[in-house]
């Protein structure tokens, strides 16, 4: 029996619709709309193998429209994955089970990464086809695959998808194919009510190969993606589509768009798809289609793994490494003989300084390592000196100017990291935080390894006043799960966090980084990596403590230079270095005890919102901090007139003894 491509996107749109109807929740407009467009693609043209979905050679699908999640689980089902099964499929949107609302990485392997918040999706497809393309310049043809993005009106609303349409033509990234799903409705109606954007000439004007076409007629879409495949530039295809496709009163809606069609719709969406079965029910002759779909690369994956496993053994083993997430040998031995010589030879540096002085030590070791900025690479320091620039036309490099795009510059280095064989890191002033927060969060849920370089982390950058001043931010991150925030004080505890986010493969890591010099504190040398316990005691009191000072970074040459006065005072203090809060509520309760003491009066100092700190101090501690924005003076100037500074710790503490 010849199953047609209809009848096969016809099991699309009925596992959505039965699902979205069991769950009572969700989405099933996308899922019908673009079941035709999926169909072809997976059918004809997407090169993945469902036995071995980690496959290096791929081709990656992303769903930036991740509220469609039922359109990628039924195609996961239909071609053979492992997961999900019809059981998992029926169990949709459920506790602990596998098909989550939204697309999730850590949950199904053929999920390539997490989608949902829109734009994202799209973006970080950029890091996906920019990770293929520095790789084949790398390797050749062991790495030479496609990456398709479905997404939807919504995705090309966002801000971030300027960033990411722009970024992708700038660096002409031919094997990057985006299926958008153009139907002309939104959540709150028609798109009319609120764009009127011209998308093929605004893709036309970033450099992009553009093509219109019917998103329902089969011979239409294979001709376009073919067309797609054979050009130099990215392509971006606009499918015109009606959402929600076959639902006989509601297609064409907003309210197809995200609730259940309900019993009597689905009845008679069944009638008109022609589709006579009970739900969750796909025929034989249909479902075996879908398999044998799955299945037509198999072979093409077995002719891959004999080439690559032909390839000289220090080639295969350095890419299997980085596909494991090894760091090379050697690195911890050079950070070790590095810190001895900042022991010996102590420096007097900003931290961003002291963060180059460590990434040109760490680089040359390190050649997965993927460096960027946000157009302050002068000011974030982040481009060591082995590193050549990428372009569009040379991807041999391995340094990125990503422009003024802080959000869309996060979102690649989630493609880049989740393309398995690379650290990206990027760099821009911490107040801009806010711009990249979401992309941060993903990184998290992802439990990606992306490393943020973020300067000027303080009132310390001084003259550009209050709206680069940093003052929330540092809290407001450390409230997000799975985040390692770092704020080293010194270049010894600045090459430390370095190596503690290399080494960190399951969670993103932000660098806290000053533009003003900080005092060496860490003048003793050992070759522990005490930042990897978050906290440790910095300075000891030579006797039973009557006070304890907390503080992070730029601000920990205060507690010392107020503990070697209270000291002389006969008041016994110790200090407490916290570069990583995250790390140390993760350590023993022994060890945290321990390193907190039990002193008659507890002090926090840090140049942010004092929030927060009540954590480590208890409700009768001391806390020095910021209650209000910043303001435009010189740094010193500016520590003085908001209270912070060793007087300030030194006052404190003798008022309330």
């Amino acid at each position: 029996m010849t199953v047609s491509q209809t009848e096969m996107a016809n099991a699309i749109r009925a596992l959505s619709m039965d699902a979205v109807q069991a769950a009572n929740s969700g989405h099933p407009g996308m899922p019908m709309g673009m079941a035709d467009v999926a169909t072809v693609l997976f059918t004809k043209h997407l090169k993945y193998d469902p036995t071995w979905p980690e496959w290096p050679n791929r081709d990656r699908f992303i769903l930036s429209a991740g509220h469609g999640s039922m359109l990628l689980y039924s195609l996961l089902y239909l071609t053979g994955y492992e997961k999900p099964s019809i059981e998992d499929i029926k169990n949709f949107r459920q506790l602990h089970q596998p098909c989550a609302g939204h697309p999730e990485a850590t949950e199904l392997a053929g999920v390539e990464m997490t989608t949902g918040p829109l734009g994202q999706g799209l973006a970080s497809s950029v890091g996906f086809a920019l990770a293929e393309r520095l790789s084949n310049a790398r390797m050749g043809e062991v790495i030479d695959h496609h990456t398709y993005v479905m997404c939807g009106d919504g995705c090309l609303m966002e801000g971030i998808s300027h960033e990411a349409i722009s970024m992708a033509g700038h660096l002409k990234l031919g094997k990057m194919i985006v299926l958008w799903d153009d139907n002309e409705i939104c959540i709150d109606g028609s798109t009319s009510a609120t764009v009127s954007d011209d998308q093929i000439a605004r893709f036309s004007s970033s450099g992009w190969h553009v093509q219109a076409i019917n998103g329902h007629d089969a011979e239409e879409i294979d001709a376009a993606i073919a067309a797609a495949k054979q050009d130099d530039r990215p392509s971006m295809i606009a499918c015109r589509t009606t959402i929600g496709y076959g639902a006989p009163t509601k297609q064409g809606t907003s309210g197809v768009h995200g609730a259940p069609l309900g019993a009597e719709e689905i009845e008679a969406a069944r009638k008109v798809l022609n589709w006579p079965h009970a739900p969750f029910d796909i025929p034989e002759a249909i479902l075996g289609a879908w398999r044998e779909a799955g299945s037509r690369s198999q072979e093409l994956a077995e002719q891959w793994k004999t080439a690559f496993d032909g390839q000289d053994d220090a080639i295969r083993d350095d890419f299997n490494g980085r596909m494991n997430k090894e760091l090379p040998e050697g690195l911890e031995d050079a950070i070790i003989s590095y810190k001895k010589d900042l022991a010996e030879n102590p420096v007097k540096v900003a931290t961003r300084k002291a963060s180059l002085m460590a990434l040109n030590v760490i680089n040359p070791i390190v050649q997965e390592t993927i460096g960027g900025s946000a157009d302050l690479t002068g000011s974030n320091l982040t481009k060591s000196s082995d590193q050549e620039t990428i372009t569009g036309e040379d991807f041999s490099g391995r340094y990125m100017y990503y422009g003024v795009r802080e959000f869309g510059m996060s979102a690649v280095m989630n493609g880049l990291a989740l393309h398995g064989e690379y650290i990206p890191y990027g760099g821009t002033f911490m107040v801009f935080t806010d711009y990249c927060r979401s992309a941060i969060r993903l990184s998290a849920l992802m439990e990606q390894r992306v490393i943020y370089v973020m300067t000027h982390d303080s009132i310390g950058l001084g003259e550009d006043g209050p709206t680069h001043q940093p003052v929330e931010h540092l809290m407001s991150l450390r409230a997000m799960p799975n985040v390692a925030v770092y704020r080293p004080a010194d270049a010894v505890e600045t090459v430390e966090s370095w190596l503690c986010a290399l080494q960190d493969t399951t969670r993103p890591s932000i660098l806290a980084l000053t533009r003003q010099g900080t005092e060496p504190v860490r003048l003793t040398h050992t070759s522990e990596n005490l930042v990897a316990r978050g906290g440790y005691e910095l300075r000891s009191s030579d006797s039973y403590a009557k006070v304890t000072i907390i503080a992070t970074g730029s601000e920990i040459e205060l507690a010392v230079a107020a503990r070697e006065t209270l000291q002389a005072e006969g008041i016994p203090t110790r200090v407490v270095s916290m570069p990583s809060t995250d790390v140390f509520d993760n350590q023993p309760q022994d060890y945290k005890d321990d390193v907190l003491g039990t002193a008659d009066i507890n002090v926090a100092i840090e140049a942010g919102t004092k929030f927060g700190w009540e954590r480590y101090v208890g409700r009768d501690g001391i806390i020095i901090g910021m209650d209000s924005f910043g303001a435009s003076a010189p740094s010193d100037e500016l520590y003085k007139y908001f209270g912070i500074t060793a007087d300030a710790i030194v006052a404190a503490v003798k008022n309330r003894l």
